[in-house]
Formats: structure tokens, sequence, C-alpha cells
């Protein structure tokens, strides 16, 4: 992946003061009262007692002919974890009602559309998300919980057609009326909740036919002897893709895990999708993270093949260019196409065994599958205990749950868990799975306090240089003591996409700054500023940017969409660029606070550096009237030989009233041969106006082609 190198600068803006946070002290777990042991009960309400530490088992228990046994209390059970005896807090029956309910009339999934007939879909404002259960409540009591979880990028669209139809089968004519279901889809940009669970038969087939049929799955890329001839150039190594898409898909599904982990009971979660292939040793991390987060979640996988009993033809068939070179004739290509097939079913039969469910290969009626996962699911106990071990340490714990007067019963259930971990036992692969997952949720993460700006500006007649800068306050980053100096610690990561979902770019870098002692009390109340950029076509684009303090693990999330606009095609105004406003110009080589090591190569043709000194953007445009004011923008003459002259000048309103403008700037010359761009520089002096709220209005008048161009924003002046 293409990192974005960027420089962290500490600004000289002024900024209001604000108190360091203050970092909680932990409380210490209360201890369990093992006199507190609850009883089976009836009726809708309920509740028990529960606490951090407490430990909740789903027990499945069958006497020696495979009948389940009913009328157990907490003293029948024994429980132990890592072989030390554990005192059970709460044992409830959950019996679940096998009644099938009534046929209903399914809609059969849309057919695939051409890309012109295919409707446009708005994404709804509101959110769903899964309603968590509050501590000591059982929301979903003798209720089956289902999930259909549908990974379209791992689905062509005929594979995503089949998966919607098997859903729509199982919805309606074979769901029970203990069943409660939700629906969960992975589009390549987050993982998000459809339908909460519900027994609404209606809402859940509605929500199936609606979801969109991409056009294409994230294609599985081939490298192997059979790869096909495409007749394309020689390019990047297809397996960093590989390893990059299989990690954001297992990611995706582990967010959604997570999702479920607050819920007590019992979930089986059935994965739509055309195989999941690991990429040796690169994809473990990811893959057992995953998993530890299922079985931690009490979470059982039952993978499903949408490509149904697929039959490979040696020689590849219609839908691909043929294979070429010795290997098809050796019969080494016919070998790797079956390896890479089988290798993309191990992974889903892998995330089926490692939690506990079933997978369903090579069978084409896919609603097979989840007529398997509601069969694992019959009656069972739900019993809690309040562990001895309340450290989280993130480590294995071994349970071991058997019957007191029947030790030949056979019990069902998650033999081991992982704790929680706390934030000062992340390791960096912790660390770096927590900032990927932060940036595949749809659910933005506020702890940290971030302001973004996007400015452009014209490189030829295709491409535009897109500077993008933000702000985070000093107060908002904890300062520790590391190696006897004043550290700050800060992880960025993010991405570009254009508005057809593809992304256009990345952020990542890690800063590790050492601060002296009169820095580290500025950065109290002064803001930092990091800036990057990077080269984009003309266009819609959404940017996603996360900051982490690695001292506490507080993360900010910042979302904009911005536009760049085809300046090639303005025909009735002045062409201009992004209006840089700003109160602060720095050396890049002494005034630079930080700089990545991967120098940024912006310099060279980033127009907001002139002669090694650059404008730094006031990202919120709040200016202090004790010092200067710097407009800088550009404007652009398509097709001239000779630059043409141009005037610009900068007006103050407030109240809609004139308060102050700028003399005319005339620019005769500076013309750059290659974009036609005229850059036009201003000073102001504020002290002359009062504080408060104005209108900036910058004019650019063309007297030859008597056109002109507008542009205005809100500033506000501080004392």
């Amino acid at each position: 992946m293409r990192t974005i190198p960027f420089a962290l600068l500490l600004t000289l803006l002024a900024a209001n003061t604000l108190l360091p946070q203050q970092a909680k002290p932990q409380q210490k777990p209360q201890q369990a009262n093992p006199q507190q042991a609850a009883q089976p009960t009836s009726g809708k309400a309920y509740s028990f007692t529960m606490n951090v530490n407490t430990v909740m088992e789903a027990v499945s228990v069958k006497d020696k002919s495979g009948k389940p046994i009913e009328g157990l209390t907490a003293k029948d059970f024994v429980v132990t974890e890592d072989n030390v005896p554990q005192t059970i807090t709460f044992c409830d029956f959950q019996k679940m009602e096998d009644n099938v309910l009534p046929t209903i009339d399914a809609p059969k999934a849309a057919p695939i559309a051409a890309e012109k007939e295919k409707p446009k879909t708005v994404e709804s404002v509101t959110r769903t998300e899964i309603a968590p259960e509050t501590p000591g409540d059982l929301k979903y009591r003798n209720r089956r919980l289902l999930v259909l979880y549908f990974d379209l990028t791992g689905m062509p669209p005929t594979d995503q057609f089949r998966a919607f139809d098997a859903a729509n089968k199982f919805i309606a004519k074979e769901m029970k009326a203990a069943d409660l279901m939700a629906l969960i889809k992975y589009d390549g940009e987050a993982t998000r909740v459809l339908v909460d669970f519900t027994d609404k038969r209606d809402d859940l087939l509605m929500a199936v036919n609606k979801m969109a049929i991409a056009d294409e799955g994230l294609d599985e890329l081939n490298t192997d002897a059979d790869a096909s001839d495409t007749g394309s150039a020689f390019g990047e190594d297809d397996s960093e893709f590989n390893l990059f898409n299989t990690n954001r898909q297992l990611a995706a599904l582990q967010t959604a895990v997570r999702m479920l982990g607050t819920l007590n009971e019992k979930k089986v979660l059935i994965y739509f999708s055309s195989g999941l292939q690991l990429n040796g040793i690169d994809n473990q991390a990811q893959y057992q993270a995953t998993t530890n987060a299922a079985v931690r979640a009490n979470v059982a996988f039952f993978p499903v093949d949408a490509r149904g009993l697929v039959a490979l033809a040696p020689m590849g068939n219609a839908t691909q260019g043929s294979p070429g070179g010795a290997a098809m004739m050796s019969g080494a290509g016919s070998l790797a196409q079956t390896t890479r097939f089988q290798a993309s079913q191990d992974t889903m039969y892998g995330l089926a065994a490692d939690t506990g469910g079933k997978a369903l290969l090579d069978n084409n009626d896919l609603s097979m599958g989840i007529e398997q996962a509601e069969a694992s699911v019959s009656n069972y106990y739900l019993v809690g205990y309040n562990t001895t071990n309340g450290k989280l340490d993130g480590k294995m714990r071994r349970i071991k749950i058997s019957l007191k007067e029947d030790p030949t019963a056979k019990l069902d259930y998650r033999q081991v868990y992982f704790a929680n971990k706390t934030w000062d036992k992340f390791n960096a692969s912790d660390k770096d799975r927590q900032l990927q997952d932060a940036l595949m949720s749809g659910d933005p993460m506020t702890e940290i306090d971030l302001s973004l700006q996007v400015n452009f500006f014209r490189i030829n007649s295709a491409e535009y240089f897109t500077g993008i800068a933000m702000k985070i306050p000093g107060s908002e980053l904890a300062l520790a003591r590391k190696g006897g100096a004043e550290r700050t610690t800060i992880d960025l990561v993010g991405e570009v996409k254009d508005e057809y979902g593809s992304t256009v770019g990345n952020i990542r870098d890690h800063v590790d700054q050492k601060l002296s002692g009169e820095t580290a009390q500025q950065l109290q109340k002064m803001p930092l500023e990091w800036d990057t950029n990077l080269v984009l076509l003309p266009g819609k684009y959404v940017i996603k940017v996360l900051a982490r303090d690695d001292e506490t693990g507080r993360i900010g999330t910042y979302i904009k969409n911005f536009f760049i606009p085809n300046l090639d095609k303005e025909q009735t105004k002045v062409a201009i660029s992004s209006v840089v406003l700003g109160s602060q110009r720095i050396n890049m080589k002494t005034d630079a606070l930080y700089t990545s090591k991967n120098q940024d190569k912006g310099p060279s043709v980033n127009p907001l550096i002139q002669d090694g000194i650059k404008l730094m953007p006031s990202i919120n445009n709040v200016f202090s009237r004790n010092r200067d004011l710097y407009v800088f923008l550009q404007a652009y003459e398509k097709g001239a030989e000779t630059q043409r002259p141009l005037v610009a000048y900068v007006t103050f309103y407030r109240n809609q009233a004139k308060a102050f403008e700028t003399p005319p700037l005339g620019v005769t010359e500076g013309m750059d041969p290659k974009s036609k761009a005229v850059s036009m520089r201003f000073s102001l002096a504020l002290s002359k106006l009062p504080p408060g709220k104005y209108d900036c209005q910058v004019t650019v008048v063309d007297p030859t082609s008597q056109k002109a161009a507008f542009w205005k924003d809100r500033v506000m002046l501080v004392n």
C-alpha cells in the first residue's frame, strides 16, 4: 500500500489555554458475592447481578441417549478455570420453540442489471447498530440468535445472487418461532448492520433485497502457474494486494463479532463468501485476532461457500483468458488452480473449526448452511461466574464444566476464552489492528478533537496537487516521561476514496517526538498541526483520518467530503485554486518540529512553499489581531502563450457592510509555463479591525477577457 509522507509541525497560532486531562485511576473490580447465585425463573422480566469479570458460558447438556437434560440449577454444575474452582453466580435454562413458522411469499433477489439499468441506492442517514444488553439483563431469553453476514467484496455478482436467494428462502419458509435474525454486510468501506435482531420476516426480506449487488468483488488475484494471459504490462506484485484484501475481510468480520459481543446469549454467524485465502503466514495475526474475538464473544462461525458446487475446467473457461506457457501442457496450471481453490475453502473450514461452527462447502443449496447453524443452537443453560483471575492480560483461559451427580452426561460448551486487554498490555500487532478496525468501522471514534482542511492546486491539464492539513489540540495529547525526556507519541492512519468507493490514497505514519521542557509546556495550549499531500484527478472524494495518542489509546476520527473541479472546463469565470488563509509562515529547515523519515517530496511542487518558507493554513479561520494575515491563491490562464494581466483584492464584510478592502494587486508576470498558474499573495495587518466575525472575500479579475472569480468564507478575529 502506498504511504503518503507528511510533516508534523507545531503551530504558533494563539489558542485558548486548555487544562490537560488527568487520567482517572482505575477502580478495582468489586468482588463477587458467592451468595448471589441466581436460580432459573420464568416470565419476561429477568435480571441478574453482573460485573466486569463475569464470564458467561452457553452449556448444552445431554444424557447418554442424546436427550437434553432439563431442570438443572447452579448447584448441579462444577466450573473450573485453569484448574481453579469458580463460584457460579448465575444459571438459567434457555428453551427454544422449534415449531416452523408459516410460509410467506419470498421475493426473489433482483436480477443482475446492466450498469446503466442499476438503480442508485442512498444510504440511510440513521445507522443501525446491534443494541447491547444492559448489565444484568437477558434481552433475548429463550431466543436463538442468528446473524447473516454478507461479505460483498468476497463475492462476484452471481454468487451474491445465490446468497441472497438462499437467505430469502430460509426467512420465508424455514424460520422457527425461537429464531431472531440480524443482517450485516461488509461492502469494502465499513461493516454495516442492516437489521438488528428481529423476528419480523417482512423487514428481513426487504433488507436482503435492498442490498446493492456490487459491480465486482475484490477479485482473487492470481500469480500461480494457471494465471490468465491478460495482455497487460508487468506491474506490482499481486500478493501485496491479496495480503491487504484478506486482512481487511478478516478485520471486518472481527468488527461484526465485537458488535455481537455485547450480548450474553449464544450467537451463530452465517458467513457468506466466495472463499477466503490466507497468504502464507502474513495473514495469521489477523486470522488469530478474528477467531479469538469470536471465542471471547461466544460467537460460532458457519461459513457458506457461495460458489456452490464448482467444476474446475483444467484449461480454464470462457470467463477468463486462457493460461499460457508450459504449465498449460504439463498439468502444473491445473494443479495450481485446484490448490488455490482448496486453500480458499480451507480458511473457511478453519474459521468454523476454531469457533465451534461448521462450514458448508461444495453444495448448491446454500440455505442448508443456515439450517445447520440454526440446528446447532438447541436448548442450553446459560451459566455465569465471576472469574477469580481479574488480570486483563489477553491470555487464554481454559474452562472445564461438569455435573456433580452425573459425570457421564455430555456437555458441549466453550472450553477456552481469551481475557480482555488493557491498553498498556497491547503489543504492536494489537495496536495496528485497533487502527485498522477503527478505520473500517462505520461508527467514528471521537475521543480526540480533530479538524481538517483540504486545498487543491492545478499541476497540469489533468492532475491537481492536493494538500491535506489537520490540527490536533495539544491538550488532547498525553505527555509521558520516556528516557528522561518529555515525549508525545501519535499514530495516524487514513485513506481517501473516490465517488466509486475505490481507495486512491493512504496515510500512515508513527510520530515519536522528544520535546524540550519549554515546548512541552507550550503544547498544553498550542495545537499540533500536520500536513500531507497527494496528486488527484478532478472528482468527488471522501477522506477519513484517525489520530491515536499512544500513551492512552484514545482515538479521534475526522471524515470530510471534498470536491476537486475540472478547471479546464471553466468557461464563464476565471479559474482559481483553493484560497489559503494563514497567520504563520515557517522555515522548512529550522522550524519544523517533526519530519517523517519518508521525506516529503511535496516542496518541489507545493505552491504554499516559496524560497523554503511555507505558509501554514489556518484550518479553523481564527486569527489574532496582533498578527498579519497571509492570503494565497492561484489563477489559471488556460491556453495562454503569454501571461495576461490579472487584478485581485481582498475585502472584509461585517453585517453585510464593507469593513476593509486591500488596494488592487496587479499581477503581470510569474505564470508557470506548464500549469499556466499565476500565484497571488497578500499580507494584511488586522490590528485596525475590531474583534468579531467577518466575511472574507477574494476577488480576481481578468480585464482582457472580462471575466472574474469570487471566493468567500467566514473568519473570526480575536485579541
